[in-house]
Order: C-alpha cells, then sequence, then structure tokens
C-alpha cells in the first residue's frame, strides 16, 4: 500500500497483502471498462457495417429492414417492421437501463440533492433550446425551419459508448452527469415529438398507461410474486404508448423511474443468511429455492435489473439499433447536394457548436455564479467533452427526419448532416479529452487535496480552527487504516488543538465485502453526533461488521436503533459516502490508506513521528486553515 505526498524521497514500498488487495481492486475496474469499450467498439463496427451495407447493397437493406412481422392471437394482432421492432421495442429497454440507473442515482448516489442534480437538469434544458435556435438561424429560408427537432436531442446509446472509448481518466462523475442529463434531454426530446411531429396523437390510451404506472409504482408492496406483476404492467405501459402516437421508448424511461431502489435491509440480509445455514445443514431443493429467493430480494429490483439486463443492451441491443439505423446512403449526388444544403449545415451547425455551447455555457454559467454542486473531477476542460459528446445525435435525430422531412432527397441530405456532425463530435470530444488529460494541473492527479476541508460537511475531530490538519481516506476494514488511526492519535496526543484530523470515506469494495455497509454505518451514528465513536468500534472489531455486528454496535453506543437502521438507508447517507468514493476516484486514490496533510499528499511511512514531521515541513508551503496550500 503506497501513502501518498509530494516528497523527495521515493515513496515506501506497499506490504504485500495491501499490494495484491490494491491490484485485484485495479484489475476488476480494469474490467469493467474493457466491458464497456467492447460494447462501445461492437456498436461502432455495427455502425461502419450498416452504412457499408446500405452503399453496397441499399436495396437489400432497405427491403430486409422493412420485412414486417405479425404478432397476436385472433383479432388481436400487432404487425411491425423489423426497423420498427428495433427502434420501438428493443430501444425501450435501452431506455428502460439507463432510466435506472438514473432513478439509483437520484435515490441513493451522487444526485440526491437539488444542488447536485440540478447542474445536469439545467445543462439539458440549455442543450436542446439552444441548438434548435442554432439550426431555425443557419437553416432559415430553405423550407425546413419546422425540422429543429432533428437537433434537440443526444444520443444516450453513442453517448455512453464514445465515453467509454474516449472519456477521461476517472471518469465518474462525468458519466454520472452526462447520463443525467441524457435521461431529461430524451425526456424531454419525446415529449417534443408527441407534441409537434405526432400527427395521429389519441390521448385516451396514455389515460390506460397512467393507471399502469400508478400499478407499477404500488407493486412494490406486493408481498411476492412482484416479477410477473411488473413485466406485466410494462408490456401495457408500453402499448398504452404505442397506441397513444407517443414514441414508446418513453414508457421505458417511465417504468424505470418507478421502480424501488434501495440499500439491502439488514433483516433480509439475516434472513437470507439464515436460511443458507439452514440449507448447509439440511440439503434439499425446498431449502435451496428458498434461500435463493431470500438472498435475491435482499436486493433491489432496479439493481438486479440491471445487471440482468447490462450485457443483452451492450452486446445485441445496441448493436443491432446501429445496423438498423446507421444505413446510410453516401453516393456523389447525395454528398453534393448535402455540401450544398442549408438543411445539412443547419444540423451540423445545431448539433456540433449549439450542443456544446449549450452544455458548457450553462454550467459555466452555474459555476460562475456558485449555483448547484460540481464536485471534484467535475471540471469546465471535462464537461467541454462531455458537452462535446452531446452533438452525437444519431438515435431520435434519425427518427425526427422520417417524421418532420416527407422530401426523400431532403432526407438524405439530413441524414448526411446527423452523420457527419455525430462524426465531428466525436472527434472534437476526442480532441479535448486528451488535452484535458495532457494538461491535468496537479490538483487533479491526487497530489493535491480535490476538496477543501469544510467542517459543516466534513467529519472532522480536533480544532475547526486548527494550524495542522491530517485528512484521511480510509476503509474500516483495512488493517493498515487501523494502523494509521494509531498513529493519528499519537499526533494529537503530542500536538493537542494544533491539529485537526478529517476522515473520508474511500471503501475497497472489491477486497472488504462488508467496507461500503461500515462507511454507511458510520453515516447513520454521525446523524446522531457519533461518528468518531463509531469509528472506533469499527476499528476496534474488523472481523465482524456483518448488518447485525454493526447495529450491536450502534446499541453498545447508546444509539436510537430504530433511527439507526432508517437512516442506514437514507439518501444522505448513501449520497455522503458515494461522493467520497468519487472524490477518492477523481484524485487516482486506489489503495488505503491515503493520507493528505495539510493538503498535500503524503508518501512515505505513516508513523507518529514521519507525520510530526511532515506537519512541520508543510508549514513551508504556507498552508492556510482550510487544509489546501495557500497560493
Amino acid at each position: 500500500m503506497t501513502n501518498v505526498t509530494i516528497t523527495s524521497r521515493p515513496p515506501e514500498p506497499e506490504p504485500a497483502g495491501e499490494r495484491s488487495r490494491t491490484r485485484r481492486s485495479i484489475a476488476e475496474k480494469i474490467r469493467a471498462m474493457g466491458l464497456s469499450r467492447s460494447g462501445a467498439l461492437l456498436l461502432l463496427l455495427a455502425t461502419a457495417a450498416a452504412i457499408l451495407w446500405a452503399n453496397i447493397a441499399g436495396a437489400s437493406y432497405e427491403t430486409f429492414w422493412e420485412t414486417h412481422l405479425t404478432v397476436g392471437v385472433g383479432d388481436l394482432q400487432l404487425d411491425f417492421t423489423l426497423h420498427a421492432l428495433v427502434n420501438d421495442a428493443l430501444m425501450a429497454i435501452f431506455f428502460f437501463t439507463v432510466g435506472l440507473e438514473v432513478r439509483r442515482e437520484f435515490a441513493i448516489g451522487e444526485l440526491t440533492s437539488w444542488s447536485r442534480a440540478m447542474v445536469p437538469v439545467i445543462a439539458a434544458v440549455a442543450g436542446l433550446a439552444l441548438p434548435a435556435l442554432v439550426f431555425v438561424m443557419v437553416a432559415m429560408g430553405s423550407g425546413y425551419e419546422h425540422a429543429w427537432g432533428v437537433v434537440i436531442s443526444t444520443d444516450t446509446a453513442f453517448l455512453v459508448g464514445a465515453l467509454a472509448l474516449v472519456g477521461p481518466r476517472a471518469p465518474g462523475r462525468l458519466r454520472v452527469f452526462l447520463l443525467a442529463l441524457a435521461v431529461v434531454d430524451d425526456i424531454g426530446a419525446l415529449s417534443i415529438i408527441a407534441l409537434v411531429y405526432t400527427e395521429n396523437f389519441t390521448p385516451m390510451p396514455l389515460l390506460i398507461a397512467a393507471a399502469g404506472l400508478v400499478g407499477v409504482y404500488f407493486t412494490r408492496y406486493l408481498p411476492t410474486g412482484r416479477g410477473p406483476v411488473y413485466a406485466t404492467l410494462s408490456i401495457i405501459v408500453w402499448l398504452a404508448f404505442l397506441a397513444s402516437g407517443v414514441h414508446p421508448t418513453l414508457a421505458g424511461v417511465a417504468i424505470a423511474l418507478l421502480v424501488p431502489v434501495y440499500r439491502p435491509d439488514r433483516r433480509d440480509v439475516e434472513h437470507a443468511l439464515e436460511l443458507a445455514r439452514t440449507f448447509r445443514q439440511s440439503p434439499n431443493s425446498e431449502y435451496a429455492r428458498a434461500a435463493a429467493n431470500s438472498l435475491r430480494e435482499s436486493i433491489s429490483i432496479n439493481e438486479r435489473l440491471q445487471s440482468a439486463y447490462a450485457p443483452y443492451v451492450a452486446f445485441v441491443i445496441l448493436p443491432l439499433f446501429a445496423l438498423a439505423n446507421a444505413g446510410v446512403v453516401l453516393s456523389p449526388e447525395i454528398l453534393a447536394g448535402a455540401i450544398a444544403s442549408p438543411l445539412t449545415w443547419g444540423i451540423i451547425a445545431g448539433l456540433v457548436a449549439g450542443k456544446l455551447v449549450g452544455v458548457l455555457g450553462s454550467t459555466a454559467v452555474m459555476k460562475l455564479f456558485r449555483l448547484g454542486e460540481f464536485g471534484p473531477g467535475l471540471t469546465l476542460d471535462r464537461l467541454s467533452g462531455g458537452a462535446a459528446l452531446c452533438g452525437i445525435g444519431f438515435t431520435i435525430s434519425l427518427f425526427i427526419v422520417d417524421l418532420a422531412i416527407s422530401d426523400e432527397d431532403a432526407q438524405n441530405e439530413a441524414r448526411v448532416g446527423v452523420l457527419a456532425a455525430s462524426v465531428i463530435a466525436f472527434v472534437i470530444a476526442t480532441i479535448l479529452f486528451r488535452v484535458s488529460d495532457s494538461l491535468r494541473p496537479s490538483e487533479d492527479t491526487g497530489l493535491t487535496l480535490a476538496r477543501p476541508v469544510d467542517p459543516r460537511r466534513d467529519h472532522v475531530f480536533g480544532s475547526p480552527d486548527a494550524p495542522y490538519t491530517i485528512v484521511e481516506y480510509g476503509d474500516f476494514q483495512c488493517g493498515f487504516c487501523l494502523k494509521a488511526s494509531g498513529s493519528i492519535q499519537e499526533v494529537h496526543s503530542v500536538l493537542g488543538d494544533q491539529l485537526r484530523y478529517v476522515w473520508r470515506h474511500a471503501p475497497l469494495t472489491n477486497v472488504h465485502p462488508n467496507a461500503l455497509a461500515g462507511a454507511e454505518a458510520a453515516e447513520a451514528a454521525a446523524m446522531q453526533g457519533k461518528f468518531f465513536e463509531f469509528e472506533r468500534a469499527l476499528f476496534a472489531d474488523q472481523e465482524n461488521q456483518r448488518p447485525s455486528d454493526i447495529v450491536r454496535l450502534a446499541r453498545d453506543l447508546g444509539l436510537d436503533v430504530d433511527r439507526f437502521e432508517s437512516d442506514l438507508t437514507s439518501p444522505e447517507a448513501t449520497g455522503r459516502v458515494q461522493a467520497d468514493m468519487l472524490d477518492a476516484e477523481a484524485m487516482g486514490i486506489t489503495s488505503v490508506p491515503t493520507l493528505f496533510v495539510n493538503g498535500r499528499r503524503h508518501v512515505g511511512p505513516y508513523d507518529a513521528q514521519s507525520l510530526i514531521r511532515a506537519l512541520e515541513e508543510s508549514q513551508g508551503d504556507s498552508a492556510g486553515p482550510s487544509g489546501v496550500p495557500q497560493k
């Protein structure tokens, strides 16, 4: 384990046990990144295949995707083309999974507070309005000003894939921001399709959809059999959206936002463990089924569905979508017409410039006037790359081309504009991300503390105005963190009120299975004013931090146990831990403990004498009371 700081001395070698744990943690992240990049590469290959297919054998491309499928019984039948099946049905599943992830972030993740959530919401609104204005200005006089809807929406599928391919180092906060923005963007764009570009809008089926959505919400209260009920109601809602004329992919987002998400409840986990022990003592199919069902039910359906659908979305649905929609004919005649067409240039200007200026400009204004909370890692240089990626407007842009433009030649010119804008936006984003990473200052590479100490938010032990500050990013199950905690107590006994100590969470979830639960439990204890008492209790018994052990600790410390158990799964506790973990990711923290001495990352031994020496040496950096060196 490497502790951290700027110093002329070489860093101490990591202890073997913690070094192997760190490597396993990094390996898990690399595998996850590899999975998302594999899906993104497959998406790009499918896009290239569609373009080649449409230009080499265009007739077969159109004929294949216009093949009709009829599904039904008796007089109740649905007739779909293969193209519509992909865009209306399979893509509803994709938007459903995106909605699930955003719902989780709003419920127990990074967007639990309005100050954080308002940033992507306002950016999405600006990213809808400004591109439309730019398009109308450029396309004025072409006769196609009414097609402004082509440039309003970001393609969520390509956005996620492109970010995985060319995104910056430590993209955690940027990904959450872009996903939330994309969902708001999609809801706005699909609503505009319903209000502006739908000729056969029928409001009555939406009443059925509303009743179905109410049923989706209340299904969570059923004791058993929730899966079939969710599936049945989801199909009804989807069919109702389809019958109304509103694009049915919006049904996927609406359903996802109503699916419950929560941290596992202690009683459910303990019950699952009891059933597993019963099965171990008397193995039979009945106990096996009961244990498996109990384990599954202890995890929220939101997280179960995300895990279940993710591979199918990445490796089946998105490549099929690209194959069905990216077949743009690029003949010399069409390209020549597109180059001279204000419609084409209006689309390019709207998607590339409008999205970039709308998203980046709105976030820059919010930063300037300190509106909303951005957090470490969500800097303007990274936001500029993310804003550029928002110019990839494939999915809904192509939908609206067919709806808003009837002339076939103009449709081809518009499709060329959408394709060209998406390529240009991808290239610009790649350049911005590469430049951002190459020029990233030390504050953003983890050499200095990314977020200054704030006594109103942070857990501070000691005088808030102390001249010396140690900030620790740690894990309650890490033996080396226990050692560091003891050293810091020795430092405090020497320096007294001259030292303040701050704890922040960086649980190694791939190494310590109970570390995340311990961090959230400490936050629940903090809500009753006993964070550091709970911290010491967790360190005193690192081997026993299961849910029942955590509740026992709360009881021993005299906490209100009912309130404690309620706070364990509250957005305040889970969101606080998630925010610390994203801060750690933004600073490249991959091992614990990681210490910051007066805002500078500490490298070398962390015994008491070494820490005192580092604190004294840091005075040469003129460290101020915020814990960050003053310039």
